[in-house]
């Protein structure tokens, strides 16, 4: 890789909200020194006529979709793509001989084939699976160093895997968890639907891929990778609320031995990474919006014997692009905050 203030970064998807929020990220990263952002559907129209605040102190324009020029040009090629477009790009962008790729979607996520495909379908290049690491940037850390293939975490994998990971290192689990999950409506992505059309979403509150998310398979991986115990799993109760950003999670827990004070159990396990903190009371969506940073919090009932981890996180930022770029970090051997601290908005 070059040096710390010159990494040559390209987007492939940039017009999406996540392609939006790595560009803004990336521009004032201060290892970044050039960015270039390719998309389909907006090619030639400057940033700013797709993602209106790149208007001040971003100036760019799309490019045509090119992948295996980016991958030639690029230290760093972040593919913001739509699920299944970037397996359909993986043996392209090898030929091209990329250099660290990160992806956004959920092509890479999943190693196990038969869970991947149990969730996604059929996999274009299953081969390729066992290349690519997880990028939960916040529970690997420096085990990102070196790697040239990071799946980023989807956003309500990356609000419950937070939230479990602190009793999976424990040893405290061996049951089935359930984790009831509200997200904003940027989580379903830049393309107009009846469920995020402003009439339909503006005042409503409902729940949506109840027989099974997607991103169950993910955090069945991880959780069973972390236990050892091939028969846990985690419930996701995923539902769409009134609001743009954000993902409030609640874990619902039966250890194997009471906890009255669980909120030890994640003090302990992210001390001292610098994105999680873990709160003495139930955390607020709006303090975590627009931030790569997770607000964590624990309680105990029935005397321990069930115990509720709360998680409340920007889904485009530390479920996505934050996340992506922390990954990055991580993987050329940066400082893991770089270009990640900023404070977010309130109220917003």
């Amino acid at each position: 890789m070059p040096g710390r203030n010159d990494l040559k970064v390209a987007v492939l998807g940039a017009s999406g909200y996540v392609g939006g929020e790595l560009l803004r990220l990336l521009v004032a990263h201060p290892a970044v020194g050039a960015v270039r952002a390719f998309s389909e559907s907006h090619s030639g129209a400057p940033w700013s006529a797709v993602h209106p605040a790149l208007l001040h102190g971003a100036a760019g324009a799309f490019e045509p979709p090119d992948p295996a020029t980016a991958a030639r040009w690029s230290d760093v090629l972040f593919l913001a793509l739509p699920h299944g477009r970037s397996q359909l790009l993986a043996d392209e962008l090898e030929t091209a001989g990329a250099r660290l790729v990160i992806d956004t979607a959920a092509d890479f996520r999943v190693r196990d084939r038969a869970l991947a495909e149990s969730f996604y379908g059929p996999h274009a290049c299953p081969e390729r699976l066992a290349q690519w690491s997880y990028g939960l940037a916040d529970v690997v850390g420096k085990g990102l160093a070196g790697a040239s293939r990071v799946a980023a975490p989807g956003c309500f994998a990356t609000a419950t895997l937070l939230a479990l990971w602190p009793l999976a290192r424990a040893g405290v689990l061996a049951e089935p968890a359930t984790c009831f999950a509200v997200t904003g409506s940027s989580g379903a992505g830049a393309e107009p639907k009846r469920t995020t059309h402003h009439p339909v979403r503006a005042h409503s509150f409902f729940g949506y891929s109840l027989a099974g998310h997607r991103h169950e398979a993910e955090v069945t991986e991880q959780l069973r990778g972390w236990t050892g115990l091939p028969s846990l799993s985690c419930s996701l109760l995923t539902h769409s609320a009134p609001l743009v950003r954000g993902i409030h999670a609640t874990l619902r827990a039966r250890p194997t031995r009471p906890l009255v004070e669980p909120a030890a159990l994640l003090r302990e396990a992210y001390a001292g990474r610098p994105f999680v903190r873990v709160l003495d009371a139930p955390p607020e969506l709006a303090a975590v919006v627009g931030t790569n940073y997770a607000h964590l919090h624990a309680t105990a009932r029935d005397g321990g014997r069930e115990v509720l981890v709360l998680a409340a996180i920007d889904n485009l930022v530390k479920g996505a692009a934050g996340q992506a770029v922390q990954a990055m970090n991580l993987s050329v051997s940066l400082d893991e905050t770089a270009g990640l601290t900023f404070a977010g908005m309130y109220p917003c």
